[in-house]
């Protein structure tokens, strides 16, 4: 039976959005030198596509990186971003332009219909929910289909009552009402861890209790428990003498410890502070309900399960699936990959990545498996997946083997399988496919995803936006002739993707 961490198995795949006419990433000097602000630089190079609101404008050393979001009289066009890199001189140096043509769209002419309100009503119904863990959002938008557009609410909620959790992403049609798409986003996946070892950690003594509450990393990294229950977040684990050797305990240790090394990861390798990049509290929950096999994020915090002691057990245990489950988070907050077909599996893939990264960065026992510590207890060497050979597992590793179904959100976990070959390559090097890699090391891989992840993805990118983001990354890090470059370009040929 294919295994997948983290995330619903249902899926529909009504509707993908179409981008049309899409430019992808181009690079050079496209510009002028200017000394106008870089959004403007950003926004005159695109403006045939139509209007754009300012998302986001960071310093990049002596750069800006700018991102903008495509409007249409105030209403932003589902998954239709540009990203532009402009030098200090004014000249617009990279950009990738993932902007819709929707201008005169006969869809468009037909305005929102039906209310905000009938539409979380009509989301409700079709995902039979009544409780909601995070309560039901609905956005107007514009969402391309096929060579037309139209106005759809998109409404996202968690619910855990009822079942398997889940946290549904639905488009409504604000004219008809129908569905348009819809995709389950649940990004699953002193003291004594879960694999018996010690740990040293932060707590906070309050009326005599210590609890699992450690102050010193952004606003905080707090630890809860369910007690078996589904009910969220839990108690704030308390503890009377600070020592947390009990085997109830485990669990909770290594929540706490191992999102306190992924905070660090992520701020000490690329000066992130925590996930939202504004040093948002890192919440986690152990002893989710009874033997349950999985962990995840759910937009607000991670919950873990024990395990049922035979496929799994206590899913914090592990690192890499702390460090990937939280770059979930990271990518909800950069790139925004919808959780669909080659960008989704672009998204489990970039969690995979930087699960390892931080693996070989602030953890032990380093290893291009994913999952290792914590499935089937009594199966020695076994994981979830393997980086480097996810043939392994079941997983393709070359684009000429992809997945094309719709099991799986579209298979983003199983063709994740193709963009682990290539990063494990990049670092290590090796010949596949007759290619030859030459590696270039964990950290400068980590480097290089990262980037590409918070400067060069949109919510639609593919695997060949993947390939010019990464290559891109390695150019702008390491330089345009650079053997970083080169590898980069190599480790995507090796598995199919141009």
């Amino acid at each position: 039976m294919k295994k997948f961490l983290a995330t619903s198995l249902v899926a529909s795949v009504l509707v993908v959005p179409t981008v049309v006419g899409a430019e992808g990433l181009q690079s050079g000097k496209l510009t002028k030198a200017s000394s106008e602000p870089a959004a403007s630089i950003v926004k005159e190079y695109v403006n045939k596509k139509g209007d754009f609101s300012v998302q986001d404008v960071q310093k990049d050393g002596s750069s800006n990186i700018v991102r903008l979001q495509q409007e249409v009289d105030g209403v932003p066009v589902f998954g239709s971003v540009v990203v532009g890199n402009v030098a200090k001189d004014g000249t617009l140096k990279a950009v990738v332009n993932d902007a819709v043509d929707v201008k005169g769209k006969p869809g468009l002419a037909k305005k929102a219909a039906i209310s905000e309100k009938k539409a979380l009503k009509l989301y409700k119904k079709a995902i039979k929910a009544t409780e909601f863990e995070v309560a039901p959002k609905a956005e107007l938008v514009i969402y391309p289909v096929k060579n037309d557009a139209v106005y759809a609410y998109k409404i996202t909620s968690t619910v855990l009552a009822g079942g398997e959790p889940s946290r549904w992403t639905y488009f409504i049609d604000a004219n008809s009402g129908k569905v348009i798409n819809k995709f389950d986003q649940l990004a699953h996946a002193t003291g004594t861890t879960v694999l018996g070892t010690s740990a040293t950690f932060n707590t906070t003594l309050s009326a005599g209790k210590y609890y699992l509450q450690d102050t010193t990393r952004g606003k905080g990294v707090y630890t809860y428990d369910a007690k078996n229950r589904t009910s969220l977040p839990g108690t704030l684990w308390a503890d009377a003498d600070n020592v947390f050797n009990a085997t109830y305990d485990r669990a909770a240790v290594s929540a706490h410890v191992n999102a306190a090394k992924t905070y660090d990861f992520y701020k000490n390798t690329y000066g992130r502070n925590s996930y939202d990049n504004a040093g948002a509290r890192l919440n986690s929950t152990v002893h989710y309900s009874t033997n349950y096999n999985n962990a995840f994020w759910d937009g607000t915090k991670m919950v873990y399960g024990d395990g049922d002691g035979t496929t799994f057990v206590a899913l914090s245990g592990a690192l890499d699936v702390v460090a990937h489950e939280l770059t979930h988070a990271v990518t909800e907050y950069t790139a925004g990959l919808v959780y669909q077909n080659e960008s989704g599996a672009i998204n489990e893939a970039v969690s995979d990545i930087m699960g390892t990264v931080a693996e070989y960065s602030v953890g032990s026992n380093f290893d291009w498996l994913v999952g290792e510590d914590i499935y089937t207890p009594g199966v020695s060497g076994d994981a979830l997946r393997s980086m480097s050979n996810p043939a392994a597992y079941g997983d393709p590793d070359h684009y000429s083997k992809r997945y094309t179904g719709t099991q799986d959100n579209g298979g983003v976990h199983i063709n994740s399988g193709i963009i682990n070959k290539s990063a494990y390559l990049l670092a290590n090097g090796g010949t596949f496919y007759n290619v030859s890699v030459t590696g270039i090391g964990v950290p400068k891989l980590g480097a290089i995803y990262y980037r590409a992840l918070n400067v060069y993805l949109t919510p639609n990118s593919n695997f060949s936006s993947l390939r010019a983001a990464v290559i891109q990354s390695a150019k702008d890090l390491y330089g345009a002739t650079s053997a970083e470059a080169t590898a980069a370009a190599k480790s995507f040929d090796a598995v199919g993707v141009y």
